[in-house]
């Protein structure tokens, strides 16, 4: 992985480690400054974009944070697969140099990129070029993520385990329910939540 952003004209230049053998997630954030005059032409550009990732092997989802006046000139697209060889595919793709090419003229400073393999990401790291929230925001809407998960999903977890005749162990009911916590907070909360409150992330 490299922690260093670079311009993706073709995709051919960006520095990844060796594909892991197990699915463990992959996050490409993309950063663009549009010329003032182009943004109607690149608003068009990004809504052609979803169709054509979610046509590619394990594309999770995309999200886009929109600049806000005053606070960031930069528009910030998110694009999140099931594994960094899915990712590769689709950056080295045929369908995202045409993107490239297309949105090119519309920038002022290039399409820069940033590839983190791992645990998703929920904040645009610094080293994409990005806006990044402050970090006591980073931990209010972490923290208040979590603790209704933590509450709540072993009142969901331990029942179904104790139904399934599996008996109570303390190990394995706590690596069942942090591992449902973790999945849902990856997968189905902070991706929307974090969008819930794009707007006071980036006051």
């Amino acid at each position: 992985m490299s922690n260093t952003p670079g311009k993706t004209d073709t995709g051919s230049d960006i520095a990844t480690s060796p594909a892991p053998s197990v699915a463990e997630g992959a996050t490409a954030v993309i950063t663009h400054r549009v010329c003032n005059d182009k943004h109607p032409q690149y608003e068009q550009w990004l809504r052609d974009i979803g169709p054509l990732c979610q046509s590619y092997p394990g594309h999770l989802d995309l999200h886009i944070v929109r600049p806000i006046p005053g606070v960031t000139e930069t528009y910030t697209v998110i694009i999140r697969f099931d594994t960094q060889a899915h990712l590769k595919a689709w950056i080295e793709s045929s369908t995202r140099a045409d993107l490239i090419a297309r949105v090119h003229p519309l920038l002022v400073t290039g399409d820069d990129f940033f590839i983190s393999s791992g645990l998703d990401f929920w904040f645009a790291p610094p080293a994409a070029g990005a806006t990044v929230p402050i970090r006591w925001k980073q931990f209010l809407v972490t923290w208040s993520a979590i603790y209704p998960l933590v509450i709540g999903v072993p009142l969901l977890v331990l029942p179904i385990l104790r139904y399934a005749g599996i008996p109570a162990n303390h190990y394995l009911d706590v690596l069942m329910v942090t591992g449902t916590v973790v999945a849902l907070m990856v997968y189905v909360v902070m991706p929307r939540y974090t969008r819930l409150l794009q707007r006071w992330l980036f006051e």
